[in-house]
């Protein structure tokens, strides 16, 4: 397993193959990860424990967001525009397919491109 260590937690990558790829995001209350989007990545994420708000929408629509807890999925899709935010400390659980570089930042806390 390989833990990369992230400015709003770490996450851990525990499967990755041709086909597809699994991480657990370990978020610290507060903070939020960069507005994002994928040109081919899909994935879906599961909250393993803690609470999250989701920003999500298609170019050109208003943002809606979500209030996920354990238990609780959602599905991302190439296109749409993402934020997750913890509210309290969580673990998502991400399965994707495998283009885990293919990510565009739109706004970040941190100032990463």
């Amino acid at each position: 397993m390989e833990r990369i260590e992230k400015p709003w937690g770490y996450e851990l990558i525990w499967a990755k193959t041709d086909r597809y790829a699994g991480k657990i995001l370990v978020v610290n209350a507060g903070c939020q990860l960069s507005l994002q989007y994928h040109q081919t990545k899909d994935e879906t994420i599961y909250v393993l424990n803690g609470r999250l708000a989701l920003t999500h929408y298609l170019e050109n629509e208003t943002p809606v967001v979500s209030e996920l807890g354990p238990g609780e999925s959602f599905h991302i899709g190439a296109g749409l525009r993402h934020r997750m935010k913890a509210i309290e400390d969580c673990k998502v659980l991400e399965v994707s397919s495998p283009e885990l570089d293919d990510l565009v930042r739109l706004k970040d806390d941190f100032g990463r491109a």
